[in-house]
């Protein structure tokens, strides 16, 4: 409690006290009062000498040292983090080319946070295989920065369970980023591909492709969505609750949209939630 006065010292004390000492709900109310002599009491009942304070929950906001591309930066207590919920283009780095929008929302995101302190939200699972912190970055002025990266059109909706804090609010404002053509829904590198189109170069980075749902079949880990002997999305079994009745995509026109794989001479995409499968 260096440079703060004896008596605010005491405050913050008794405070701490209180808070500590009484069954205060989050949405309890504490008082404050002083006596003749200026020393400080604090109690949740009401005092005739009382005042009410504020008790809005403190955070602990942080300085953003880089910004390595439009979904990954890293603060100043030295965490690398993985912006959660969103994907933006790749930027070029070692042996990766930049791809359409990958810059931009870079740009967007050093621009954002230049002279800014954000505070991070985590969510189930709290850092990923590459030991990246996994959250979302909301600033002191209460913007969310993946749902304003989403909302631009720089980065897309990208679900991973059980991360599902915001779901709601970052597909809605995908959709609406898309319907108005903004960032990457109107780039022709993130255009619809028909899935008899599908070549056997596939397509790098993040794609979207559309074609009937001619088969659904299941095995111990997977169900299997069949567009085509060359090309199958999946579903791992235990995201299933997340999903309407998967028997609802039979014949019928489905755009998928994530990242191709390799599989038996064809293409694979693994389908993570519902958002990533919309009907046309």
């Amino acid at each position: 409690m260096r440079n703060i006065s004896h008596a605010k010292q005491q405050s913050v004390k008794l405070l701490f006290i209180v808070l500590l000492g009484c069954s205060i709900s989050a949405s309890a109310d504490v008082y404050q009062w002083q006596d003749a002599k200026g020393k400080n009491y604090f109690s949740d009942r009401v005092h005739e000498d009382g005042k009410k304070i504020d008790l809005t929950p403190g955070y602990s906001y942080y300085k953003v040292d880089r910004v390595y591309d439009g979904d990954t930066v890293k603060l100043d207590d030295g965490r690398k983090i993985r912006l959660l919920g969103i994907n933006t283009p790749e930027v070029r780095h070692r042996n990766q080319a930049d791809q359409a929008g990958g810059e931009a929302a870079k740009r967007w995101l050093i621009d954002k946070l230049k002279n800014q302190k954000v505070r991070l939200v985590t969510d189930v699972e709290q850092t990923d295989k590459y030991k990246r912190t996994l959250g979302h970055l909301i600033t002191e002025d209460k913007q969310h920065i993946n749902l304003q990266l989403v909302e631009m059109g720089l980065a897309a909706v990208n679900i991973y369970p059980p991360n599902l804090l915001y779901v709601n609010e970052l597909t809605k404002a995908g959709n609406r980023a898309e319907h108005a053509k903004r960032g990457i829904w109107q780039e022709t590198e993130y255009a619809v591909i028909p899935v008899n189109e599908l070549t056997e170069t596939g397509h790098a980075g993040w794609t979207r492709i559309a074609g009937k749902v001619s088969v659904i079949r299941s095995s111990r880990k997977y169900v299997y969505l069949e567009f085509s002997p060359k090309f199958q999305a999946r579903i791992e079994k235990k995201w299933l609750g997340l999903f309407p009745d998967i028997n609802t995509y039979l014949s019928k026109t489905v755009e998928t949209r994530g990242w191709l794989n390799k599989n038996r001479g064809g293409w694979s995409m693994l389908i993570r939630h519902p958002s990533a499968l919309v009907g046309l």
